[in-house]
């Protein structure tokens, strides 16, 4: 891990016991986007960044989850969210290197993750890779807008999410996507939130 992941990975464990409550403004709609996108996951799922486990709730009951994490705090947060549900099973791993076979996976997720993976365009590749031939990525993301005075106001304001937790606002995650090998033409996007937060489905 080099140095710049090991910085955020520290702004994330530092923060992890109150991360909940430093979103929980946002979280009345990112709820209902939650649980509609991950109706959607079956079979073998891999969740990258599963971070305090906002997710696990809403994943359906026959799912296996597989939920990684490069921050050990998150991970503790998380676990207190599993409860007994035998079908989750948690670890501290690098999205950029995971250490899972090729096609491992029939569904990947994310939520709010290549905001913070030091090298979005690496990550996505990991992703593509573990992600079984025909298999589904679920991505719940928020992204730099394109509107011309928003877009530069958040390459302004930047800095500052990014110095408290790691986290970019001003990430272009569909042309990362491309640069990973994904085919434009098996990605899906819909606009929940203005042009900023997306719901990005990928047949792989």
């Amino acid at each position: 891990m080099d140095g710049k992941q090991e910085t955020i990975k520290k702004r994330y464990n530092r923060v992890a016991r109150i991360y909940d409550i430093l979103e929980y403004p946002m979280e009345t709609g990112f709820s209902k986007w939650r649980e509609e996108l991950l109706n959607q996951a079956d079979g073998k799922t891999l969740e990258v960044g599963i971070g305090t486990g906002k997710n696990i709730p809403y994943y359906p009951e026959q799912v296996e989850l597989t939920g990684i994490d490069f921050s050990p705090g998150m991970i503790e947060m998380a676990k207190k969210k599993v409860k007994d549900k035998g079908n989750v099973h948690l670890q501290v791993m690098d999205a950029e290197n995971m250490e899972f076979e090729d096609n491992s996976f029939d569904t990947v997720v994310t939520s709010c993750v290549f905001c913070s993976v030091p090298d979005p365009v690496q990550g996505l590749k990991e992703i593509r890779r573990v992600c079984k031939k025909e298999g589904k990525i679920l991505m719940l993301e928020h992204v730099r807008s394109n509107h011309k005075v928003i877009g530069k106001m958040m390459d302004i304001v930047n800095p500052l999410p990014l110095h408290i937790y790691g986290a970019n606002i001003n990430r272009r995650t569909f042309d990362n996507l491309l640069k990973a090998g994904f085919d434009s033409r098996n990605i899906q996007v819909n606009d929940l939130w203005f042009d900023i937060v997306k719901k990005i489905i990928i047949s792989n």
